[in-house]
């Protein structure tokens, strides 16, 4: 009997600034014939067309048509409700349709969703979130990011940008880099750390910390007392029943995720800061390509909006 029969699949794709990773994911959250390349940065049509190529590779892989039943993308940035794609890191990237072009180019249904949103969708079908209602993954690493899910619903905004955390306001600086991209990113994102070290990147920090690097261990716990602020402000404004820790940064938590979570039993509100629990994602890197996946049509209705 055909494995693929009584399945659903869609076809998964995380597109960031440097890198896309493409996947088969089943019905059940399976995720297998994982691809992953270099983004080709060439032109502003050049990762579409990744994206098509590596779509029309994945369904018609071992030399047989697939049953695909539709796209999903997660995009470093802003979607807006036409479909549009805003994602400062992608040149040229200001208004692109991408939902329309993939659509036009593959004849498939697409939707194209932020990673933050994909992230805690993710969590929440096949993560540390499965089962709640109420939770926030805070993306950590080139930039902050959170996707929040309240009462089973995503949290998008009047203009699609609920979510922005590396913007909140956890300390007196305010230096021309957070006017960028943000206080909260300009002192603890992984760039921020680099920069402190003046290192080359947060993971070069991590290595220097765990072997015995006083300066690097004092940067990763500053870090961490920053980020607990910003964790703090969620926790008081949500009410989450759990906070995901994901992203690149979050392979470094050891280092840093005790102090967050003193902060936040220090300055969130108490009753809430008391029940939240604060982890580290299981998912990693899979957890953008689960939560387009399920907003695909593989599982449940959480945040789903047509896009293509």
């Amino acid at each position: 009997m055909n494995a693929m029969a009584g399945k659903k699949y869609v076809v998964a794709v995380d597109l960031g600034g440097t890198k896309l990773a493409a996947a088969l994911v089943d019905s059940t959250g399976h995720v297998s014939e994982q691809t992953i390349l270099a983004v080709d940065t060439s032109s502003r049509m050049a990762p579409v067309n990744q994206i098509v190529d590596v779509t029309r590779k994945l369904i018609s892989a071992k030399g047989r048509k697939r049953k695909i039943s539709g796209i999903g993308v997660a995009v470093p940035g802003l979607v807006r409700r036409d479909g549009t794609v805003w994602a400062p890191n992608l040149k040229g990237w200001i208004r692109m349709a991408l939902a329309q072009r993939l659509k036009r180019a593959l004849r498939l249904p697409v939707i194209v969703e932020s990673d933050r949103n994909a992230a805690v969708l993710g969590e929440a079908w096949c993560g540390a979130a499965r089962g709640k209602s109420h939770a926030i993954v805070l993306m950590l690493g080139t930039g902050i990011g959170a996707g929040i899910l309240s009462g089973g619903n995503l949290v998008r905004g009047a203009h699609e940008l609920s979510g922005c955390a590396g913007w909140m306001i956890v300390a007196e600086a305010y230096g021309r880099e957070a006017q960028n991209v943000g206080q909260l990113e300009s002192l603890a994102a992984g760039p921020a750390i680099a920069r402190a070290a003046g290192a080359g990147n947060a993971g070069d920090v991590a290595e220097a910390a765990r072997g015995g690097d006083r300066a690097s261990m004092n940067i990763y716990l500053e870090a961490g007392r920053l980020l607990g602020y910003g964790v703090a402000n969620l926790v008081s404004l949500f009410d989450p029943e759990i906070v995901v820790i994901g992203g690149g940064l979050a392979k470094a938590s050891d280092l840093f995720l005790d102090v967050l979570r003193k902060a936040v039993k220090e300055r969130a509100q108490p009753i809430a800061a008391s029940r939240v629990r604060i982890v580290t994602s299981p998912l990693g890197s899979l957890a953008n390509l689960l939560g387009v996946a399920r907003l695909a049509g593989l599982s449940g209705r959480i945040g789903r909006r047509s896009r293509g």
